[in-house]
């Protein structure tokens, strides 16, 4: 028996590497029956362990099991809204990239990766692309937007995976782990990861003009070892992003600013809504909390999805 990581999945095969050597492995069928409710029952990141098909005349093998994951990034499984799908796990950091418009990235959507990001306690940083097509006053625009993550706490970057802008320090960030970079098919991923890597040679294409958005190149997650002990998990474009496996108790907890102030609030169990002195709902209307951070609260814990059977 030999342990791997899986580097790549599509559909019943995964590419495992060992000691330098890539396999061809299948799951050895009694896996299935563990309790994993998720689409892909493996994920790009899994660390495995498999038997060798000694039989095969290319490296191949069974996998018979998955070691616990250190964490791991969920979200709605795109045909089967009931059933979730693991986009990818044993993340080190994540970089969400963001752009203003071709493809617009919603404050919405930045929000509800943060949260998963911290739920599953990943360190998340985000990265607004495209700084070179900008005009004065989308930088403004911008600029707003990345004053309300910085002053949560989060990490931001202007770059231009097209024009190599402040690539170097998103390299600095990468040296000797596992990131995984996510966001709107058209973001600009597979441009980034090109910039950072141009070997790895990904395929990009172009913004359809008619909706504004990305089309999709990459069908599935893979990841790719560079220098520098880089190991990079290149993910499909994602139109939404629903939270999941959440009670709405939980959701505010996964707001930084929300939970610096969470114990002010008069209720032990406040939902941050209607409720009496509620200390979270004081800051947004002083302006200390974001307006844009509490509607996606809001959305979030009105969703049908987040209430447990």
């Amino acid at each position: 028996m030999k342990k791997g990581t899986v580097y790549r999945s599509t559909g019943s095969w995964y590419s495992v590497e060992s000691g330098g050597i890539f396999y061809s492995c299948r799951i050895k069928g009694r896996l299935r029956l563990q309790g994993i409710t998720s689409t892909n029952p493996i994920a790009v990141g899994d660390h495995v362990f498999f038997e060798i098909d000694k039989k095969a005349e290319k490296p191949e093998g069974s996998i018979i099991k998955i070691e616990k994951r250190q964490n791991y990034i969920i979200r709605k499984s795109v045909n089967l809204s009931k059933q979730t799908h693991i986009i990818a796990s044993n993340i080190d950091q994540i970089f969400l990239i963001v752009t203003l418009n071709n493809p617009p990235t919603l404050p919405a959507f930045i929000d509800r990766f943060l949260v998963t990001a911290e739920a599953y306690h990943i360190n998340a940083v985000l990265l607004f692309n495209k700084i070179d097509t900008y005009s004065d006053s989308d930088k403004k625009t911008l600029r707003k937007l990345e004053k309300v993550y910085e002053d949560i706490g989060y990490k931001t970057f202007e770059i231009s995976a097209k024009d190599g802008i402040n690539i170097d320090q998103i390299k600095d960030l990468m040296r000797n782990k596992v990131v995984m970079f996510s966001g709107h098919s058209g973001a600009g991923k597979s441009t980034l990861v090109n910039s950072i890597s141009p070997n790895l040679n990904l395929k990009t294409s172009a913004i359809s003009n008619h909706h504004r958005l990305g089309i999709h190149t990459t069908t599935y997650a893979e990841m790719f070892a560079l220098t520098e002990g880089i190991r990079i998990i290149d993910t499909p474009g994602i139109k939404g992003f629903g939270v999941v496996d959440m009670s709405p108790t939980e959701i505010g907890n996964y707001f930084p600013e929300f939970l610096f102030r969470k114990s002010e609030c008069k209720f032990n169990n406040c939902l941050h809504q209607k409720e009496p002195e509620c200390a979270i709902v004081s800051a947004v209307n002083s302006g200390e909390i974001a307006f844009s951070r509490y509607q996606s609260y809001i959305q979030m814990i009105s969703e049908d999805n987040l209430q447990r059977n």
